[in-house]
């Protein structure tokens, strides 16, 4: 799967806040990488973090295509973002976070905070609609209408969407999804 294209849409305000801020991206359960990988090819420093260890290991191994300049720009970080009584993020700051297909929500107040004045959130995942797509169906996994945008009210919004996408080019499959790209106040 290929990186997503608001990253590609916002690449040029990613690689100005990493620099301005001089602080990594933060790609939250980044998974296989695609959206990290992505940004570091295109020289963004990226913080790739999971629980996965093995996912972790075979986006390094993905680096190995890069140049040796491209490589240094990734760091990693194991962690267990849901682990009860742990604030992961605490005292981290990133120039932006984003976050692909994962919810937790204990972490939105954590996420915020840890973002830099100026940064940018891009965030995407599943809607409670998904359920009658396919998985996650699970509530916990998936926003409410609106909760994202709810959520950064008080950030400067540039994208929002909630609905209903083709899940891929090959099929007729379906998936409800709610997206937010936003700008943290100074």
């Amino acid at each position: 799967m290929s990186h997503s294209p608001l990253i590609e849409k916002y690449l040029t305000q990613l690689q100005a806040l990493a620099l301005s801020k001089q602080a990594p991206i933060l790609d939250l359960a980044c998974g296989s990488g695609r959206n990290g990988l992505f940004l570091i090819a295109n020289d963004t420093p990226v913080m790739l973090a999971d629980i996965n260890s093995e996912a972790l290991e075979r986006v390094k191994q993905s680096l190995n295509s890069l140049t040796a300049e491209q490589q240094k720009l990734a760091q990693y970080w194991q962690e267990d973002f849901e682990q009860v009584g742990t604030t992961p993020l605490q005292g981290k700051s990133f120039s932006a976070v984003i976050v692909f297909r994962y919810l937790h929500r204990p972490l939105f107040d954590q996420i915020k905070t840890a973002i830099k004045p100026g940064g940018m959130i891009i965030y995407e995942t599943f809607t409670e609609q998904q359920a009658q797509f396919g998985r996650p169906k699970h509530p916990d996994y998936l926003l409410r209408s609106g909760e994202l945008v709810e959520l950064f009210s008080d950030w400067k919004i540039l994208h929002s969407f909630d609905g209903v996408v083709s899940a891929s080019t090959n099929d007729d499959s379906k998936q409800a999804i709610a997206q937010i790209v936003a700008i943290k106040p100074d």
